[in-house]
């Protein structure tokens, strides 16, 4: 079964990428569509906004939900079933019905915009989804949303299994809060920070539906991530299989370039 349903795609994908031509008339042409990866001005802006998302979104998500769950795992806090699982509900919505609402709450004339006019905090209504500056913070804001909490369970999960006789003999120990939560919390959450931040790389590398429903990818490719390029060369330009599966393995090799790099950075095995 996995054979069949994961590497058998994968190695056909990997030979199509050494086709061309339009539908399904292919012919092998070697390495000529990773040869025109590198010329390739909107693939190349792809990258970029990936990448830009990536090294924005990503960090903050992660800070975000180390944050949440050490507040959420305090035992002295009250309604803690609640607040847990009000900021895990965002995982289990649909992701195209929550990017359509987010396209509504952040347009022109959104509830984003008219709670800021109400508040005075801004003059003229912000073109959350036609700036290209704020099509991106929207498209951040939204992916921080979604996912925040889904990596806040791994962490609060890893929390809860940490001996707190730790924490009390750096107690009587006279060490603050803060020297405890650098001291012990971060070493002992470091395999978890490895996993969250592994995971949330490859979830933002193939980026797809909130670029999708809320940007379409504009205004004028402002927001255009890598995955959604592969789709319209797949369906919406003139049908180019195989320089879509070439841009597919950019992904794969990317996801693994970084992979490696944080293994690395997590330094011990």
């Amino acid at each position: 079964m996995i054979a069949a349903f994961y590497f058998y795609p994968m190695i056909q994908a990997l030979l199509l990428s050494f086709k061309s031509g339009r539908g399904a008339n292919l012919h092998f042409t070697g390495l000529a569509n990773y040869k025109r990866l590198f010329t390739d001005s909107v693939f190349l802006t792809a990258v970029k906004n990936t990448f830009l998302f990536l090294i924005v979104q990503v960090p903050i998500m992660i800070v975000l939900a180390m944050f949440i769950s050490v507040l959420l795992n305090d035992s002295k806090l009250r309604f803690k079933g609640f607040f847990r699982t009000a900021i895990f509900l965002p995982c289990v919505t649909s992701l195209v019905a929550y990017s359509v609402v987010f396209k509504y709450l952040f347009g022109a004339d959104g509830l984003i915009n008219l709670a800021l006019l109400k508040m005075h905090l801004i003059a003229s209504p912000i073109m959350w989804i036609s700036d290209p500056f704020w099509a991106k913070i929207t498209i951040i804001i939204a992916i921080t949303w979604r996912w925040t909490g889904y990596n806040m369970i791994f962490y609060l999960s890893a929390l809860q299994n940490i001996d707190q006789s730790i924490y009390e003999a750096a107690r009587i120990d006279g060490a603050s809060s803060i020297r405890q939560f650098r001291s012990i919390t971060i070493p002992m959450l470091k395999p978890i920070i490895l996993f969250t931040s592994i995971t949330s790389t490859i979830g933002t590398l193939q980026l797809f539906d909130e670029i999708v429903n809320i940007t379409k990818g504009g205004p004028g490719n402002a927001t255009l991530s890598i995955s959604q390029y592969i789709y319209n060369l797949s369906f919406k330009y003139t049908p180019d299989f195989g320089y879509a599966a070439t841009v597919s393995y950019t992904i794969v090799a990317m996801i693994i370039v970084l992979s490696v790099i944080q293994f690395k950075a997590a330094g011990d095995k």
